[in-house]
């Protein structure tokens, strides 16, 4: 692994959710992407969509940081694998800055990253309807846990140029750091996107005036070159040899295929490389485009996404849903996590009221919400059968969406593949079919690297066989 050591970085945090903190992270990669610097993206928590605004951006793959996901070890170890070639690290805060997964500590905080990288932070404070309050909100943000180092200040969302020099005298008489940039309140500033149909509108390019305005803005009104001297400061790591990225004591030379469109793309890169590093060859296809299961596949990753905005396509390209089909109950060894759990479902009904028949091998519907379902971490056991738990594993991923999944009452329950625990209490998850694990749970790999091997395993064992009668098998 590159040593990373003394390479610069920022965290750009804000006061809460809303405060602006995408707007502000995409604009200075953009900024910095004009200087010919080399932007390495990261975000703190689970979440895939601000990620994919990073790539649009950097150009490249955008890593999670979760400090509840993953061991302290494991964090370090992404954050200084992946900008190992870049000039500067920029990471992107989740919620507020002290807001994680538990209300007396910085655990699973953009807090707890900060400190655990020795990276400084670049605040970002929503200052509509406030002047010298700004400098109040600041200071207890910097005593809350005085370990922190809040090094600059962005000030947010103010209705003028008069506006931002009331903030920026404020917060540097009171708090000692300088205020080095401001965006005003304008419409034009604003995510067009924030979640459904975001991919297609970064493939087809719609979104480059927005980053190419961000970042004249920031040009514009950020002291770029003070904020580089910033991300300098960052403190030294310790040099640690790789654990989630050692040489493995055996490799699985299997091919492993993995659906990735506009409809299924939402993969950590960490489980993508942890199962290359195990010998597997990762064959990309598009259910979308129509592009059946490659050949000779002895595995099958089906990721999340957003099946339900392409449902109606998904629908009419029935040469690859029956080559799946055909697979999966010839006992293909096979993941289905969120939008790949819906896709195996019997149909997708919008919110639209429309419904399109997907592949029904797992009995049961999928219907969207204009709510939100489901939120949050979540410590994941498996079920008996679940062969990627076998020996008593657990891990931790991520549960985000908006569908509902009912079963006819008519129909057989399908063992569950996991029993998981989140804030609400601990519940069975998704299904077991076949070879099949499905649920909506994103497992993250980097949380229990065995689950790789598990899976391998049992993708290098596979043998094509139709269950009796056409029945499913748990196992």
């Amino acid at each position: 692994m590159s040593d990373r050591k003394g390479r610069p970085g920022l965290i750009i945090a804000g006061t809460g959710s809303g405060a602006g903190k995408t707007t502000v992270t995409i604009g200075l990669m953009a900024a910095l992407q004009r200087r010919g610097l080399r932007v390495q993206g990261f975000k703190c928590g689970p979440d895939y969509i601000d990620p994919t605004y990073h790539r649009a951006v950097t150009g490249r793959a955008s890593r999670n940081l979760d400090s509840w996901m993953l061991s302290s070890e494991g964090v370090r170890e992404i954050y200084q694998r992946a900008g190992a070639d870049a000039d500067i690290s920029i990471i992107e805060g989740v919620m507020g800055f002290y807001d994680g997964k538990e209300a007396t500590s910085n655990r699973g905080s953009t807090a707890e990253i900060s400190l655990e990288l020795g990276v400084p932070v670049l605040l970002v404070v929503n200052c509509q309807s406030m002047a010298r309050s700004c400098a109040a909100i600041v200071k207890g943000f910097q005593l809350l846990d005085p370990r922190v180092r809040i090094a600059a200040v962005f000030a947010n969302k103010v209705g003028s140029e008069g506006h931002y020099r009331i903030v920026k005298d404020a917060v540097e008489a009171e708090c000692g750091i300088p205020v080095i940039g401001y965006m005003t309140r304008q419409e034009e500033l604003a995510l067009p996107e924030r979640h459904l149909g975001l991919v297609p509108s970064i493939e087809r390019g719609d979104l480059n005036a927005f980053f190419d305005l961000l970042a004249d803005r920031m040009e514009a009104n950020v002291g770029l070159d003070r904020l580089l001297e910033l991300a300098a400061g960052s403190d030294p790591l310790p040099e640690e040899e790789p654990r989630l990225f050692a040489p493995p004591a055996k490799t699985y030379p299997v091919k492993l295929a993995v659906a990735h469109d506009a409809a299924f793309h939402f993969y950590y890169p960490e489980n993508l490389e942890l199962l290359e590093l195990h010998g597997a060859e990762l064959a990309y296809f598009s259910p979308l485009g129509g592009e059946p299961l490659p050949e000779g596949a002895q595995g099958l990753y089906l990721g999340g996404g957003f099946p339900e905005e392409f449902a109606e396509r998904l629908s009419r390209q029935t040469d690859t849903a029956e080559s799946i089909r055909r697979a999966v109950r010839q006992g293909l060894p096979t993941l289905a996590e969120c939008g790949g759990y819906m896709y195996l479902t019997e149909s997708i009904t919008g919110t639209d009221g429309e419904t399109h028949p997907m592949l029904g091998l797992v009995p049961g519907r999928v219907t969207m919400q204009r709510k939100l379902a489901a939120l949050g971490l979540r410590e994941v056991k498996g079920a008996e059968g679940n062969f990627l738990f076998e020996g008593g594993l657990t891990a931790r991923g991520h549960e985000f969406h908006y569908s509902a999944y009912e079963l006819p009452e008519s129909a057989a329950q399908l063992p569950p593949a996991y029993e998981t625990s989140g804030l609400r209490g601990t519940k069975p998850e998704g299904g077991l079919l076949y070879s099949v694990v499905a649920g909506y749970t994103h497992l993250h790999f980097g949380s229990q690297p065995k689950l790789v091997e598990r899976w391998l395993q049992r993708c290098a064992a596979f043998e094509p066989a139709v269950p009796a009668q056409g029945e499913p098998s748990a196992g």
